[in-house]
């Protein structure tokens, strides 16, 4: 079985009847809903747990973590920001889901402000596979069509990916690198940016086939916390 938790800010949920409507449990639910499996063991944490729920057991505990944040990203706290950013270096795999591109992990992760051009008018979007051979993206054919979802545009101030997976072309002729991979330590690291909360992002199946193929991908049999050793010459 493979490991994965799920954090939330779990703010919007409750308090815009809109989002609600669509996710009445919450994103982190829904996600729980979809991508429990035979395979995947699915736990989840919010805000509004002690330290996000995400204690150092839980991260021991957790191969893969899936991170979705928007307007909560200040009240994370700083320990618990880097205590993610360590358990990635350490092997952890983890996934950044749409507004998570400018919470603290990611943002620690990356070494860059990791900021985007965005506007809000539901317009559609094309997810284009950039590369059909890669993991991600296998059982998607040549995009996913998105009716409506919030739309992000270059410049987005990220490293240059590992790997490229989907580019995001919206209704308004915006470009956005939508699916991005990377290593950090021993870590494996993709960010997604479909998911805005005011639609049903999360309910489409091959978003979830995304996300699934994702998990299956950042996790990884090696977790060791790098360390700086004194060591002694060979022969010695």
């Amino acid at each position: 079985m493979i490991r994965v938790t799920i954090f939330n800010e779990f703010i919007h949920e409750k308090k815009e009847e809109s989002v609600k409507a669509i996710y009445p449990n919450g994103i982190h639910a829904a996600l729980k809903e979809h991508l429990q499996d035979d395979e995947l063991s699915v736990r989840t944490v919010t805000l509004d747990d002690e330290e996000c729920g995400l204690t150092e057991e839980v991260l021991a505990e957790t191969d893969v973590l899936i991170w979705w944040g928007h307007i909560g990203h200040n009240e994370v706290p700083d320990e618990v920001a880097k205590r993610v950013q360590s358990a990635v270096l350490s092997g952890m795999g983890a996934i950044f889901l749409h507004s998570a591109h400018h919470s603290k992990p990611f943002r620690l992760l990356m070494g860059t402000p990791c900021s985007l051009s965005w506007r809000e008018d539901g317009d559609r979007e094309y997810v284009w596979v950039c590369d059909p051979s890669h993991p991600i993206a296998q059982g998607i054919d040549r995009y996913i069509t998105l009716d409506h979802e919030e739309t992000y545009a270059e410049p987005f101030s990220i490293p240059e990916p590992d790997k490229l997976i989907f580019i995001g072309n919206f209704e308004g002729g915006e470009v956005m690198r939508a699916g991005c991979c990377y290593r950090r330590g021993y870590g494996k690291i993709f960010y997604f940016q479909p998911g805005h909360e005011t639609f049903p992002i999360y309910h489409h199946p091959q978003i979830i086939r995304v996300i699934k193929n994702a998990v299956h991908w950042a996790v990884s049999d090696y977790r060791k916390i790098i360390d700086c050793p004194h060591i002694q010459k060979i022969g010695d």
